[in-house]
């Protein structure tokens, strides 16, 4: 069978080894996209990266980078909308992957957000096949989730950074503060 070829946006090390070998198994050719402008802050980006790229080299992966940190861009497109940032970031990374898909003559995209227990899952599906269409391209789509805890396992092993949030400034604030003085209610 031919191998098709695929542009896999990775979001970090640990979340695209599953994803990534699962898509090999699929018999695509696999080619990594690390287009993150959500991470905050910088070292954590950095960190990311760095893990990303370690991984890359311990398993001989095909990865591009976009190194900008368009952190600027990404919190004035989800300032004032904050419960709506998730779709809004969602976007922002699968069509600058769709268009790299186009620049480098990838046929079809996917997303390691898709391994995520966190993520939106059925959303992510939706947007991504719509621009994919958009773009002439094919969504790849698969429920990675069930080899979620395999990948983080796996990552440990590497001895890969593991992030505890999903990178934004937002997802960092509800990982460490809780709002004392909000009701809490009794069901």
């Amino acid at each position: 069978m031919k191998k098709n070829n695929l542009l896999l946006h990775v979001c970090c090390g640990p979340c695209s080894i599953y994803s990534w070998n699962k898509l090999e198994d699929n018999n695509y050719q696999v080619r990594g996209y690390f287009f993150n402008p959500n991470i905050h802050p910088y070292k954590e980006f950095a960190r990311r990266l760095d893990a990303l790229r370690l991984l890359a080299k311990q398993e001989n992966r095909d990865i591009i980078v976009d190194e900008r940190y368009l952190l600027e861009e990404h919190l004035r497109m989800v300032a004032n909308r904050e419960n709506e940032r998730c779709p809004l970031c969602y976007r922002m990374r699968l069509e600058e992957t769709a268009r790299k898909a186009v620049d480098e003559g990838i046929d079809n995209i996917s997303t390691t957000l898709l391994i995520s227990p966190y993520q939106k899952h059925e959303l992510l599906k939706k947007m991504g096949e719509e621009i994919a269409e958009k773009h002439g391209l094919h969504f790849v789509y698969e429920d990675f989730r069930v080899g979620f805890r395999e990948s983080m396992r796996q990552a440990r092993e590497k001895g890969l950074y593991m992030q505890g949030y999903c990178g934004c400034i937002y997802s960092e604030k509800d990982r460490y503060y809780k709002d004392k003085t909000r009701t809490k209610h009794k069901t």
